[in-house]
């Protein structure tokens, strides 16, 4: 699956987008945050404050909960503001 990141999220990672393929047991966008925090102490630094991440499966809001599974694209960011 693809995964994106935006803002300041894709500055921590230091990636805007790359291919990824979790293990089966990554079933949620939380799971997927866990085992991508995993992977390096820039990703870890990215999703240190998971709960203020926000995320998307294929360009739909979803909750932490959400079930990644047949997702295409899945994104992070950080919440938005209005200006």
């Amino acid at each position: 699956m693809r995964v994106k990141y935006f803002a300041w999220v894709r500055e921590r990672v230091g990636v805007a987008e790359e291919t990824v393929e979790p293990p089966a047991d990554v079933r949620t966008v939380s799971d997927l945050i866990g085992w991508l925090s995993s992977r390096g102490e820039t990703y870890a630094h990215a999703f240190e404050k998971p709960k203020v991440i926000r995320a998307a499966i294929d360009q739909a809001h979803v909750k932490p909960d959400a079930v990644i599974a047949g997702a295409r694209e899945i994104a992070f960011f950080p919440p938005m503001t209005g200006g």
